[in-house]
């Protein structure tokens, strides 16, 4: 097998992005990307923060398609490949823009990273005892077994197949989430559903709806538990991580053992609320699965609905003030709480029974529909997965 193994400053050149000054900072705001950005082999790229760049900066921290970037914090290692998905793209400190040099294939790099991350091959380099970093001087002696270019095409070309689906599936799956929420906007908040020429207003109300809170057509609002975590529990608990993007992403809760009350196992159809931090708070996502044995742990608040209340109006409704939820924060600014009682008085408009069902037959349509996908991204990232070592180590002949 004709494969070397070289430092990685041996194969490509690498760089950290600029530290966030305002005071010192000059120049044109630009967009950067920050850690929470990155993901394993995508970027998030719907809450980005702009700073001042100068031009001679533009080359030392902005990308290029096919650069690597990379985390230096937080989870060191993670990292995912840029293809120009928004333009004038620079890097913020907390993160290496790592170029390979023309004999090496970024995309083949890209899935020697993940392997070592799933096997955890960066652990050994980082730094830090509580809060893990993994510095220049260290990753520039991260290793790489290297075939020849040829055969590293054929490998990320086999992979990338893969995560083409995944990403394929991804934007399935937002344009089913956004139509959903659009037609609630349309409905709900313009006002415009079908016949709506025919109903009479009255005080800025329908005729046929009724005004309330989410309080009295809900029948549980409380914050969840502290947790006994435990790797070996059969427990799990949702944790502020796992909401993100509208959507709860079970990959980032964690195992746990402490007994349940019942009613704060998670149910289909609960609305879960960031309810504190700075950055997170306010954030909504409704579950829309079936986890036994699930809660959620006490910096979240649940919202679960009644029985005779349409489940998905009674979660587009919340979600669509999540901004209002972001700002009646409370305490320091590192401990910002969001009370129970302030979701519970959020106000809730009741349309009449016919326009909730037909809205909840498109809704849950479209739940489904987002959900067989999300299923097949976990068959593809578990097959994905199960090929990469083999080809990484050269079992597999490509």
């Amino acid at each position: 097998m004709n494969w070397q193994r070289k430092t990685l400053e041996e194969i490509a050149e690498f760089t950290l992005g600029k530290m966030l000054d305002e005071k010192k900072n000059k120049g044109e705001l630009l967009p950067y990307l920050a850690n929470v950005n990155v993901r394993w082999g995508s970027f998030e790229l719907d809450e980005l923060r702009e700073m001042k760049f100068e031009g001679h900066e533009k080359e030392r921290f902005g990308l290029k398609y096919g650069d690597i970037v990379m985390c230096e914090g937080g989870e060191p290692g993670r990292c995912a490949i840029w293809k120009d998905q928004k333009p004038n793209m620079m890097i913020q400190k907390a993160l290496h823009r790592i170029r390979p040099y023309t004999d090496v294939d970024g995309g083949f790099l890209f899935y020697s990273f993940l392997h070592k991350g799933k096997a955890g091959g960066f652990a050994p380099l980082f730094t830090g005892s509580t809060i893990k970093h993994l510095p220049k001087e260290k990753l520039a002696k991260v290793e790489v077994d290297v075939p020849p270019l040829q055969t590293q095409q054929r490998i990320a070309s086999i992979l990338s197949a893969y995560d083409d689906l995944i990403e394929i599936n991804r934007r399935r799956i937002q344009l089913l989430e956004q139509s959903a929420r659009l037609l609630y906007k349309e409905w709900f908040v313009h006002l415009r559903f079908p016949c709506n020429e025919h109903v009479k207003i009255k005080d800025g109300l329908p005729e046929g709806w009724e005004k309330t809170t989410v309080g009295h057509v809900s029948s549980f609002v409380s914050r969840g538990i502290t947790p006994k975590y435990d790797d070996e529990a059969n427990g799990t608990v949702i944790n502020q991580k796992c909401i993100r993007d509208g959507r709860v992403t079970m990959d980032l809760a964690r195992r746990q053992s402490k007994e349940v009350p019942p009613n704060k196992l998670v149910n289909y159809g609960d609305v879960l609320v960031n309810s504190t931090g700075q950055g997170t708070l306010g954030r909504v996502a409704q579950f829309l699965d079936t986890v036994e044995n699930c809660t959620i742990d006490s910096h979240i608040t649940i919202a679960r609905p009644d029985e005779d209340v349409p489940v998905f109006l009674y979660g587009q409704h919340i979600s669509s003030m999540e901004d209002y939820l972001a700002s009646m924060g409370r305490g320091a600014t590192n401990q910002t709480e969001l009370s129970k009682d302030v979701v519970a008085e959020l106000s809730f408009l009741r349309p009449p029974h016919l326009l909730a069902d037909q809205f909840e037959s498109f809704a849950k349509d479209t739940a489904d529909q987002a959900r067989n996908l999300t299923q097949q991204n976990t068959k593809l990232t578990k097959a994905r997965d199960l090929l990469l070592p083999r080809l990484m180590n050269g079992e597999v002949v490509v």
